[in-house]
């Protein structure tokens, strides 16, 4: 896979410890989480126009994220802030009974998420198959790409210069140094271009205003009642579910990446807790940024809390001591940065037609059914749902059809024997019953199920509608060879279940 790809030099394990140690790594953590700011900031106050709030309270949301994540996140180097997800789900509560519900909508959505990650429910992300993953990483590399395009749309000729030199500069600086990030000199070079020739050209002030001044505690404007939590729980329960599932599949993303595990279940309660303090100071809910993880992950080379810990500071001295320069920064350079990161996201080799050719085509399917759900929608979370429900399907279609059962009688004729081969669950033993010759065989049946195992109550209920039948013409039968776990789950439900 494409997103497979690592500088050598960074595949042995990396901790904080270890970067404190060595100066090279130390600047590349302290490089990648400033140059991560600077693409941070135009989306996040773009975010919290879309959600209807202040630019101020989103980006001070993503500074307490940033930094409450780094403390106790369970994945180093995901950069967590004021995610559009989020926005849009948020967005249509504030514009119909105003943004004096966020506070509590956060709050709830701050305690789901604490509850999903105390209960351990973040092991279900091992259910998502690899052809979900591979369609979510190119649905990402798409929708990053196509959020940039309206930054280059409509320009003056000068920005299409700036926008050209951007590029140059990204592609052409690493082949004389690596020590600090192409994206950074790019966008320092091509904003102080700006700044001395004074050309007027879009740029992150435009996106909204950068006023410096840090908002106090969010009040709690709304009655603590029953009413309320009527209105605000749908909008909590998604705000919960869509800032998870973003951000363990970017955790999830990153370990691949990195060659590392993570503590996924960390990684959900800590979300909570670190939702829970950007709502009381901040005032808006978040979630992992998964193009600014990857810039930081992957162009960057961070490997560490220290990144992270560096974005959110940054991030707090670009919102109130430097936002006058923050603001000049041209808003194609950031476009075009963002822009490689997307090309460079997409897993171009699960897209050759010699790869498709291989793929089995419910794998295919599933991938492209994920990467059109999510650029429909404009939002992953829908895509991968999609994609894990169709791979079931699929899955348990294939599935079903591959259990065998083969008949065989005694030399006396009095015994009818029948061995059943494969998973039994309610995709295969719903046909089970079809396998048996009831008015043909003998008094005396035998089934073997030694090569099979009972995994779920469909399975018991269609041996029970199978001894019924036999029962009807007098036969009696014997089920034999359950290994212990199927004994016992057949002796708990058969006759129970109304077959």
């Amino acid at each position: 896979m494409a997103i497979a790809e690592r500088q050598p030099l960074l595949r042995n394990t990396i901790t904080v410890a270890s970067a404190l140690r060595s100066p090279r790594q130390l600047s590349r953590e302290f490089l990648a989480g400033m140059v991560t700011t600077l693409a941070l900031i135009p989306e996040v106050i773009s975010f919290s126009i879309v959600a209807g709030v202040d630019p101020m309270v989103s980006l001070v949301a993503s500074i307490v994220l940033a930094i409450t994540m780094s403390i106790l996140g369970g994945r180093p180097g995901v950069i967590t802030a004021a995610a559009g997800s989020v926005a849009l789900v948020i967005a249509p509560l504030v514009h119909q009974h105003g943004v004096q519900y966020v506070l509590p909508t956060v709050i709830l959505a701050g305690i789901v998420q604490i509850a999903f990650g105390a209960a351990g429910l973040a092991r279900l992300m091992r259910f998502i198959p690899r052809s979900v993953m591979t369609g979510f990483v190119n649905a990402l590399g798409i929708l990053i790409f196509t959020a940039q395009v309206r930054h280059v749309l409509h320009l003056p000729w000068l920005g299409y210069v700036l926008f050209t030199g951007t590029f140059a500069i990204i592609f052409i600086v690493p082949k004389f140094t690596k020590i600090i990030p192409s994206p950074l000199i790019a966008i320092v070079v091509v904003t102080a271009i700006v700044m001395i020739a004074h050309l007027v050209v879009p740029d992150v002030a435009g996106e909204g205003p950068l006023t410096g001044q840090l908002p106090g505690i969010t009040p709690f404007l709304v009655p603590l009642n029953l009413t309320t939590l009527q209105l605000i729980w749908p909008t909590a329960l998604s705000v919960a579910v869509v800032g998870l599932m973003e951000t363990l599949l970017t955790a999830k993303l990153v370990d691949e990446i990195t060659d590392t595990p993570s503590h996924k279940g960390r990684e959900s309660w800590a979300l909570g807790v670190a939702n829970l303090l950007a709502g009381f100071y901040g005032g808006i809910a978040g979630c992992a940024m998964i193009g600014q993880t990857l810039l930081n992950v992957k162009t960057g080379g961070a490997r560490t809390r220290i990144s992270t810990t560096v974005a959110g500071l940054f991030l707090l001295a670009s919102a109130t001591a430097l936002s006058s320069i923050m603001g000049q920064i041209p808003m194609v350079a950031l476009a075009a940065v963002m822009m490689v990161v997307a090309v460079t996201t997409v897993d171009w080799h699960s897209v050759k037609p010699s790869t498709l050719k291989r793929m089995p085509l419910p794998e295919t399917t599933v991938m492209v059914a994920t990467v059109a759900v999510t650029v429909l929608t404009d939002n992953l979370a829908y895509g991968v749902l999609v994609g894990v429900v169709l791979a079931m399907v699929l899955f348990a279609r294939r599935v079903a059809h591959v259990i065998n059962v083969r008949r065989t009688t005694s030399d006396d004729g009095a015994t009818a024997h029948y061995e059943v081969t494969g998973p039994l669950f309610f995709g295969s033993s719903n046909d089970l019953v079809d396998h048996f010759r009831y008015a043909e065989d003998p008094a005396r049946v035998t089934i073997d199920l030694s090569r099979a195992q009972i995994w779920d109550a469909s399975t018991v209920a269609a041996l029970d509608a199978i001894e019924t039948r036999y029962r009807a013409y007098g036969a009696a039968v014997a089920i034999e060879g359950l290994d212990e776990r199927s004994t016992g789950f057949h002796q708990r439900l058969t006759g129970h279940l109304g077959a």
